[in-house]
């Protein structure tokens, strides 16, 4: 006996009656499979629907993010342009502020130099009408109604001269 097309047969070729239910029962078995297949297909192709499914939302999910964070890193970066725009015009103010108070550090080094030399000039002249009237005395008698011992003609003269623009200047600062 030999199985063959889903019926058995036995080696003198003859059927019986069983075989006829073998048959008939190899049949309904391929048919139940072939249900119980196709049930696992269709679930197998749910479960595969759903999947892709869930799997195209965290796709969109996270495009979305990404989305998102473009539009957060746009915002900071013209945030930060417009810092930087601010704080170059603030150097640029500060630079030119700086060139002016450079400059009017120059001039008024330059003022008190000159201050300086008057005061030398006065110390000098001192000295030496102090030495003129030390070797003759008779010359205090003559220049006494016009001696300035301390200068003070050349000395009201020249703070003039240099007060004027201090004040002037002065007065811009503060």
């Amino acid at each position: 006996m030999t199985l063959s097309g889903g019926t058995f047969s036995s080696g003198s070729g003859t059927s019986s009656g069983s075989s006829h239910e073998a048959r008939s029962f190899g049949s309904e078995g391929d048919m139940e499979l072939q249900a119980r297949m196709e049930l696992k297909r269709k679930r197998r192709m749910e479960s595969n629907r759903e999947s892709a499914k869930r799997s195209r939302q965290r796709k969109q999910q996270h495009l979305d993010e990404l989305n998102s964070q473009v539009e957060e890193l746009r915002t900071t970066k013209q945030q930060l342009i417009t810092a930087l725009n601010i704080t170059t015009q603030n150097y640029a103010a500060a630079e030119a502020q700086n060139s002016v108070l450079r400059t009017r550090m120059v001039e008024l080094e330059s003022r008190l130099s000159a201050l300086r030399d008057i005061i030398i000039n006065m110390d000098a002249n001192q000295v030496a009408h102090a030495a003129t009237i030390r070797a003759n005395p008779s010359t205090l008698i003559g220049t006494a109604a016009n001696y300035d011992p301390f200068g003070t003609s050349a000395w009201n003269s020249r703070i003039q001269m240099v007060q004027q623009p201090i004040d002037h200047l002065l007065y811009q600062c503060f």
